[in-house]
């Protein structure tokens, strides 16, 4: 359905990315702050003509900067809701919904009955005649949505759709957003900062950093096997890249780990960051893995707190409160850090 080759330059910023989505699939597009996200939804959207490479929709070229071919915004098969849904706040839901089929020629009537539909789909049939500042957020982000789908499009754009919504209201959206998008026939990219968001409602993920693709695939594969620390942080592992020779990888710096199972060459070795024992003294016994570590930071990590550790590795651990307390844990206490071989991962690098 889309397949498209992204080169934009912006500045001292390059683009460089290539996507590709099939019918009916969701991609959530992550990546941290500056990495691009919005700067791709804006070329897909034909907000943002590409420096190089191209746009192709459903076997149509949208944009090529070789041949100099661009098809305006509004010329092309896409729905976009924005980050703050920006409707029109003098037009009730009803007609924010069906100001896109007008645009694309319906009549007036054939236009509201559509709007109406899409309406009634996404559970607001009885806010038809509501102005936007009348909406709750999640409701704002329906009408949104249905204002997007109502035209049809072979491509839906989604840019951070659930981040302007308080935790509660962001769950019941997420749902019926889940709903909506298991039926839309088109391509789907979602951009998001939120691993929830993208583990929930995408078939399949692609991390952006620095303006390049540095990992795609399932939620599964992702999580599994992280290549970057951005990734990493993101699925919630410490992850650290060597050499190995059969269960020993070496890192930067000469540090070695000891894992469960054997490998060679470039690897990486992730660990989440319960599998870490904190310990006054150096412990004795089973920990194949035993290290000094400075507490560098605390903070609140669900029902746990979160440990930052600086020394040979610069980790995390998550540990209980009350074994924070009896370590009598604070910024700069020495602890020893103990992992277990059998709570590593160890994958080869293939970047190498």
């Amino acid at each position: 359905m889309l397949d498209a080759h992204l080169v934009v330059d912006r500045d001292t910023f390059r683009l460089d990315a290539s996507l590709t989505i099939a019918p009916g699939e969701v991609v959530a597009l992550l990546g941290p702050n500056g990495a691009g996200k919005s700067t791709a939804l804006r070329a897909l959207a034909g907000l943002l003509p590409v420096s190089g490479g191209h746009v192709t929709l459903r076997g149509k070229r949208l944009d090529d900067a070789a041949t100099r071919t661009f098809v305006p915004a509004d010329q092309r098969d896409v729905g976009v809701v924005f980050q703050d849904y920006l409707l029109f706040p003098h037009l009730s839901a009803l007609d924010n919904v069906a100001f896109g089929p007008r645009c694309h020629g319906a009549s007036r009537s054939h236009s509201r009955s559509i709007a109406a539909d899409w309406l009634a789909r996404v559970g607001l049939a009885d806010h038809a005649h509501a102005k936007p500042r009348q909406l709750s957020g999640g409701q704002a982000q329906r009408v949104a949505l249905a204002r997007a789908l109502a035209v049809g499009p072979d491509l839906l754009l989604l840019d951070e759709p659930l981040s302007a919504l308080d935790a509660g209201t962001r769950m019941d959206t997420r749902a019926h957003l889940h709903h909506h998008l298991a039926d839309h026939p088109g391509a789907t990219l979602i951009v998001t900062h939120d691993p929830l968001d993208a583990l929930i409602l995408a078939d399949r993920l692609v991390i952006l950093e620095a303006g390049r693709v540095v990992q795609e695939g399932d939620a599964a594969t992702i999580t599994a096997r992280p290549r970057t620390d951005y990734v990493a942080r993101l699925v919630g592992l410490n992850l650290f890249r060597g050499q190995a020779r059969r269960d020993i990888v070496t890192l930067p710096g000469g540090f070695t780990l000891t894992t469960s199972e054997p490998c060679e060459g470039p690897a990486f070795v992730a660990f989440p960051p319960t599998a870490l024992a904190l310990h006054p003294e150096r412990p004795d016994g089973s920990p194949r893995n035993v290290w000094s570590a400075t507490v560098a930071g605390l903070q609140r990590h669900g029902d746990h707190l979160r440990i930052q550790l600086s020394g040979p590795l610069d980790t995390t651990a998550d540990i209980t409160p009350a074994a924070a307390a009896a370590l009598r844990l604070e910024p700069g206490s020495q602890v020893w850090a103990a992992l277990k071989a059998t709570e590593t991962r160890v994958y080869p690098d293939s970047a190498e």
